[in-house]
């Protein structure tokens, strides 16, 4: 699936580096150890690294993929004319620390989902 993504220094100020929100299944001394990932360095066998690994990667790119259509459709449903209290896409921009014209692809990409149409990759 391919969604509107935000170009690399599209704006004027500094990239801002982002905190990833916490993995709830990782255990409270992963946190306090920077080394540790899903138990990935504790695996000595190569194979077994890359297969596990791989499958880590796949479940973030599909778990990222999801959220993304998640923020879609709350930026459409904030954005609806049909509210009172919408909000207009410069708003939904800063809140989503989004460039307005991601925003407004973000809103058009909500929409579609919310229609049920898939969209074109």
């Amino acid at each position: 699936m391919c969604e509107p993504k935000q170009a690399p220094g599209g704006r004027d100020e500094a990239p801002r580096r982002l905190k990833p929100a916490q993995l709830l299944f990782e255990p409270p001394e992963a946190v306090s150890d920077p080394e540790h990932f899903f138990d990935l360095e504790k695996i000595e066998d190569p194979r077994e690294l890359l297969a596990r690994s791989t499958e880590l990667a796949l479940a973030f790119r599909a778990a990222a993929d999801r959220a993304t259509e998640f923020q879609a459709v709350a930026a459409a449903q904030l954005a609806d004319p049909r509210r009172f209290d919408r909000l207009p896409t410069a708003v939904i921009a800063e809140r989503a620390e989004w460039s307005e014209d991601y925003a407004k692809k973000m809103v058009e990409f909500g929409r579609e989902l919310q229609r049920g149409s898939s969209p074109v990759d």
